[in-house]
C-alpha cells in the first residue's frame, strides 16, 4: 500500500505546482526521497540499525498546536440525526475578555470528526447580530486543513468584549452521533507589530451548466492599504478540479503564487509561503478554478444537474481564503466578503432603498404627535 499511494502520489498530501512558491509546509517527497523509499519497500521494509531509530515524537493529547491557554467549547452537546440533510448550525460562545487579546495559534477541534464537515469560528461584538453577517473569520477546521500558527510577531486579535459563533456543518453517517467541538488559543507572548486577518475572495454568483467541464469561476480582490501576503486555502467541493491564485500588483506583470492543478476536496490544505510577500496598495489577488459537473468526474453527485451555490456538499462553493497582515491595530486590507448570491443581493438592496424612499415621503409628524404615538 505504501508503494502504491506513493506511486500515485497521493502520499503524502500535497497539491501545489512546484513551479509556483515555496511553501512552509511543503509535505512533498523529492524525486531522491521518494526513490530511497520505494527501494525500501522494494526490499521488504527493513528495519535497519535499532541504535539510528530517532526519538518516538511526544504530542499534547487532542491538539498539534501544544497545550492551548485557554478553550472555548459549544455550550452544550449537539445531537447529529443519523439520516438527512442538518443545516448548518451556530453556537454563541462569549470569551468574557476583559481585555484585548492576541492570538499566536488557533485550532478547531470536533467533538466527533466522524461527522463534522467542518468547523468555522467567527469573531462578533456582543453587541452584534448574525443577522448582520457572520462576523470576522478567526480559524477553522475541515479534513486536511492545519491549524492557524502565525509567524514569530504576527498575530491575531480577539477585542474585548468578544463572542465567537461556531458555524458547524455536520454530516450524519447512518447512526446518531454526540458532538461537542471546541476551539483552543495560544496567547502570544508579547504585543504584536503586525495583525494578520484571513480574508476569503469569493465568487458567491457561480453557475455551473449540467454536463459541463472545466467551467470557469473567478473572483479578485484590490487591496486597500500594503500588506503581506502569509498564505493561502482554496475552497471548492466536489466539482472543485483546479485553482490558481495570481498577483497583479499596480505597475508590473501577473505573477501566479500558487497553482493547484489537481484540487482534492478530501484535503483542505493550507498552503503557508516560507516567505511573506510583500504587496503594495492597489494589488490584485486574482482566483481562477475550473469545475467539472459532468459525468467524467466521478465524484459528482449529478451531473444532470445546473450547480449554483449553496453550503451542502453537492451544491458548490469557490472560495480563495488568503491570511495577510498589516501593522498592528490597521483594520483589514479588503473588505469584508459578502457570500449572498446576486439575485439576494440586489433584491434586498431593493427594499432597503424603497423603505429609505418610503421613510422620506412621510409628511413631518408634530411633536406632540410624536409623543402621542410613543
Amino acid at each position: 500500500m505504501i508503494e502504491e499511494v506513493v506511486e500515485q502520489r497521493r502520499m503524502p498530501p500535497w497539491h501545489a505546482d512546484p513551479r509556483y512558491g515555496h511553501f512552509a509546509n511543503d509535505r512533498s517527497l523529492t524525486a531522491d526521497e521518494r526513490a530511497r523509499l520505494l527501494a525500501w519497500v522494494e526490499q521488504g521494509a527493513p528495519l535497519g540499525e535499532v541504535k539510528d531509530l530517532p526519538p518516538a515524537k511526544t504530542f499534547q493529547e487532542g491538539w498539534s498546536i501544544g497545550k492551548p491557554d485557554v478553550v472555548f467549547e459549544i455550550p452544550e452537546p449537539y445531537y447529529v440525526p443519523a439520516q438527512g440533510t442538518v443545516a448548518y448550525v451556530h453556537f454563541r460562545v462569549p470569551t468574557n475578555f476583559q481585555e484585548d487579546r492576541w492570538i499566536q495559534a488557533a485550532e478547531a477541534v470536533p467533538g466527533d470528526p466522524s461527522v463534522v464537515h467542518h468547523i468555522v469560528v467567527y469573531l462578533m461584538d456582543r453587541s452584534e447580530t448574525p443577522r448582520r453577517g457572520p462576523g470576522e473569520h478567526f480559524c477553522g477546521y475541515a479534513p486536511g486543513e492545519m491549524p492557524t500558527v502565525l509567524p514569530p510577531g504576527t498575530a491575531k486579535k480577539i477585542p474585548a468584549g468578544t463572542d465567537l459563533i461556531f458555524q458547524l456543518h455536520y454530516t450524519p453517517n447512518g447512526r446518531m452521533k454526540v458532538d461537542r467541538s471546541k476551539v483552543g488559543f495560544v496567547f502570544a507572548k508579547e504585543p504584536p507589530k503586525r495583525q494578520a486577518y484571513t480574508i476569503a475572495i469569493a465568487n458567491p454568483d457561480l453557475i455551473l451548466p449540467p454536463q459541463r467541464d472545466n467551467v470557469a469561476v473567478s473572483s479578485t480582490a484590490v487591496l486597500s492599504a500594503d500588506a503581506r501576503l502569509l498564505s493561502f486555502m482554496p475552497h471548492m467541493h466536489l466539482r472543485g478540479k483546479d485553482f490558481r491564485y495570481t498577483i497583479v500588483p499596480p505597475d508590473g506583470a501577473p505573477r501566479v503564487v500558487l497553482s493547484v492543478p489537481a484540487y482534492d476536496f478530501g484535503w483542505q490544505t493550507y498552503y503557508v509561503l516560507q516567505k511573506a510577500i510583500d504587496l503594495p496598495k492597489g494589488s490584485q489577488i486574482e482566483c481562477l478554478a475550473h469545475f467539472d459537473n459532468s459525468s467524467n468526474n466521478p465524484y459528482n453527485p449529478d451531473p444532470s444537474k445546473l450547480v449554483r451555490w449553496g453550503e451542502q456538499t453537492w451544491e458548490e462553493m469557490m472560495i480563495g481564503y488568503v491570511d495577510v497582515d498589516v501593522p498592528a491595530g490597521s483594520p483589514p486590507p479588503i473588505a469584508k466578503p459578502d457570500f449572498r448570491p446576486a439575485a439576494i443581493r440586489l433584491r434586498q438592496s431593493a427594499v432597503q432603498a424603497l423603505l429609505k424612499r418610503s421613510v422620506a415621503s412621510r409628511p413631518a409628524e408634530s411633536k406632540a404627535a410624536k409623543n402621542e404615538a410613543r
